[in-house]
């Protein structure tokens, strides 16, 4: 999945259940959601290439920033309207009130972070993951073995606290992070720019704090934070003072990890443009790993992984020219390319005017596409056939090469120099 789909996914169900709340007059909840399908939906504008879609989606984004805006007026004005955290404390209120009230803020703040917890493994494993072995063993060293071996881990030698994932998009940076979710017995919080930034004054900061003080009281865990570079790009003169701020308790929350009271918490960022990363954030992240574009034997691998269970007419020899033809073409674009010949025996049964009786490996009997001239053609259409009928034919080597003409790759030569840039000056291979 591309990052803008991925992104745009993820701001529709937010504005979908934001929504919701909204018409439940819910509108405290109502509008933090709002604010966040906003956020996803610009960042997903970063990497929109289609005009048409993307002005669709900045206008979205108006809309929901501006009805979010709108329902905290609303809130405001109400005379039983409590003050959020980010709000002062009106001067009269005795001492006792001001601790009720950052009591109540901070488990507002709490709440608002549950959901960054991954409750359910995502039931991706290491060998789902096709290459990528240095990355595989550096998070393995970071944390499984640790965990499972702890005598190994004393003195002077301990785990590594930060670990970022760098490289193009598709790449299988967030799969790995899925991958560690499943594979390690730790709590793990994945994060992203959107959930920790907040239009309200003093928020995003306590936000920040809060899932820091989260992960340590429920460590070992792990706060994995995808497209790091949104929250912590370089410092500079027209940084937003809260800009600055988040940054600054990213960096001082940071260095509380690496404390010795903080050990079995690690931070785990991935970025598609790590040379824009504040330095300081970058000297934090102990071990950089370059998640680059699959070698041969890795895309011969995804071929497999994609095409699953699909019935599929293909021999070793075709599946290694494929991975061949595909040099250049992130996980992602192999997933693409997978997904649109998968479609080809539907676009046959479609189009077919011809079927004949046909039984399928697992005895299921129907009806499949089929030559007009064939041995016992009918001509039917897939509308006069009963649904649980119609068989679809296997995929065959074609298909794969019809999609490899018509689904083009994504990364562009300038990104990858930058990329193998930065690698040379801070980075290391994860191959």
């Amino acid at each position: 999945m591309s990052g803008s789909c991925e992104f745009r996914q993820k701001g529709l169900e937010f504005a979908r259940q934001a929504s919701q709340l909204d018409r439940g007059h819910r509108f405290e909840e109502a509008s933090r959601l709002y604010l966040q399908a906003a956020q996803y939906l610009q960042t997903a504008c970063k990497y929109e290439k289609n005009e048409q879609q993307r002005s669709g989606m900045q206008n979205a984004c108006r809309q929901y920033a501006d009805r979010a805006s709108k329902l905290r007026e609303y809130l405001s004005s109400l005379p039983v309207y409590q003050p959020t955290p980010q709000e002062p404390v009106p001067s009269s209120s005795s001492s006792s009130s001001g601790a009720s009230s950052s009591s109540s803020g901070g488990d507002k703040l709490k709440e608002a972070l549950q959901s960054a917890i991954v409750q359910e493994k995502p039931n991706v494993h290491w060998d789902d993951v096709a290459g990528l072995e240095g990355a595989k063993r550096a998070l393995q060293e970071a944390v499984i073995m640790p965990m499972k071996l702890p005598h190994l881990f004393t003195g002077k030698r301990s785990p590594w606290k930060g670990i970022l994932l760098y490289g193009p998009p598709g790449t299988g940076k967030s799969y790995l992070a899925k991958a560690l979710a499943t594979e390690a017995n730790a709590t793990f919080f994945s994060v992203s720019s959107s959930d920790l930034v907040s239009k309200w004054v003093g928020e995003s900061e306590r936000l920040v704090r809060t899932l820091f003080e989260m992960a340590r009281s429920a460590k070992p865990a792990i706060i994995f934070v995808d497209e790091v570079d949104a929250l912590c790009s370089s410092r500079s003169d027209s940084d937003s003072d809260s800009g600055r701020r988040i940054k600054t308790e990213f960096l001082v929350q940071m260095n509380g990890v690496r404390e010795g009271s903080d050990e079995g918490v690690l931070v785990l960022g991935a970025t598609n443009t790590p040379w824009t990363l504040d330095q300081a954030i970058r000297r934090r992240f102990e071990r950089r790993i370059h998640i680059g574009l699959p070698d041969l034997k890795a895309r011969a691998r995804m071929f497999l992984l994609h095409i699953g269970k699909t019935s599929c007419k293909m021999n070793k020899d075709q599946l290694i020219e494929l991975a061949k033809q595909t040099e250049g073409r992130s996980g992602s674009d192999i997933e693409v390319l997978v997904r649109d010949a998968l479609m080809a025996p539907v676009r046959k049964v479609q189009t077919a005017k011809h079927f004949r009786r046909y039984e399928g490996p697992n005895g299921h009997k129907g009806a499949i596409p089929c030559a007009p001239g064939e041995e016992g053609a009918m001509e039917i259409t897939w509308q006069q056939i009963p649904g649980d009928k119609v068989i679809a034919p296997p995929v065959l080597f074609e298909d794969f090469v019809q999609a490899l003409q018509q689904c083009k790759g994504s990364v562009s030569t300038d990104d990858l120099d930058k990329q193998a840039q930065f690698t040379r000056e801070f980075g290391q291979e994860g191959t």
